[in-house]
């Protein structure tokens, strides 16, 4: 996998619309991306990325043989390293917190300009959290009611009680406040690759596997209103 300094992001493009998908990903060729694939349906989409193995996945949710959510829940669920993008029509709130929930890094309306577009692809690919604006509030309000909920996912027999250092813990509440890296990177005077190392050593402390689960276990323990 290709990281920030170490060549171009490989990025593939799904989507069941010819004109569009070669649209996009030409978009993003020309902004230096490298375009490792396309696919025009679910199955097709699954096989191709686990071949090309690409840092990010900008994912139609509306795709024949199988739809966007299973794709990705198939692919992050492999690779948990894995970065997708959700490129749709859709702005109901369904299918962004399907989407979210399944393993999407972010969520984009097809609306959304080409400068907005590999924008969103940059900051997907570090990490960043990237929803049109409106969606976002609308995620973090899910992670407040599943963090609600009693849940079995902490049961008894899997205590989880690790030595988080201040600065780790002081990251994971800002990511879990909704803040993006480079907004925790200015706040704290840091690089943008160091939020990273902290969030990374965070995820292997707790044994979780993605922001989605980490957001979930900051909130479950307030940090987000410290």
């Amino acid at each position: 996998m290709s990281e920030q300094g170490k060549g171009p992001i490989r990025v593939m493009v799904v989507d069941d619309h010819p004109m569009w998908r070669d649209a996009v990903a030409r978009d993003l060729a020309e902004a230096g991306f490298d375009v490792v694939a396309t696919a025009g349906d679910g199955e097709q989409a699954v096989r191709r990325a686990q071949a090309a193995a690409p840092d990010v996945l900008v994912l139609d949710l509306n795709l024949p043989a199988k739809p966007g959510v299973q794709v990705c829940k198939e692919l992050v669920g492999a690779n948990p390293v894995l970065r997708v993008l959700v490129l749709s029509a859709s702005g109901e709130h369904a299918d962004v917190l399907e989407a979210v929930k399944s393993g999407a890094t972010g969520y984009l309306l097809k609306s959304a300009s080409t400068e907005e577009l590999i924008d969103a692809v940059r900051r997907t690919a570090v990490g960043d959290p990237v929803f049109t604006p409106g969606l976002a509030g609308l995620v973090l309000g899910e992670y407040r009611r599943l963090a609600s909920d009693p849940g079995p996912a902490t049961g008894g027999d899997q205590p989880r009680a690790p030595q988080l250092t201040d600065r780790e813990t002081e990251v994971l509440r800002l990511v879990a406040k909704g803040l993006s890296y480079k907004q925790i990177a200015e706040r704290l005077v840091i690089s943008h690759r160091t939020v990273q190392n902290h969030v990374q050593n965070t995820l292997g402390k707790l044994q979780l596997h993605n922001r989605v689960e980490l957001v979930r276990y900051a909130i479950e323990r307030g940090l987000d209103e410290v």
